[in-house]
């Protein structure tokens, strides 16, 4: 299983490049991630925020190019990585996000 990591500023955009992802290729948004930068709140736009997916190694890369198109085009994409064939070790990191954790529910 590939997994793949796009980072952008700003929660919309995270939200926009998932949804993109997503419908580019067979591939599961597995998380959501965010990350103040170093700038903190005084930043131009104070939230980094990663969009973590998973799925086969060429699914997984047609849905990067389609989401990191999407963030470029709103000038907010940060970087991003492909790791083709993840450790078991490691896979459960994939599924972390600090989001939602202050949800009602």
């Amino acid at each position: 299983m590939a997994l793949g990591m796009i980072e952008v500023y700003g929660f919309t955009t995270s939200i926009v490049v998932a949804d993109r992802v997503a419908k580019a290729a067979d591939v599961k948004v597995v998380a959501i991630d965010k990350n103040k930068p170093a700038g903190g709140d005084s930043a131009e736009v104070p939230l980094v925020m990663v969009v973590k997916f998973e799925g086969n190694a060429g699914a997984v890369e047609s849905a990067m190019q389609a989401g990191i198109a999407e963030a470029e085009r709103r000038n907010l994409y940060i970087t991003s990585k492909m790791i083709a064939g993840q450790s078991p070790e490691i896979e459960w990191f994939a599924h972390l996000e600090a989001t939602g954790r202050d949800k009602l529910r």
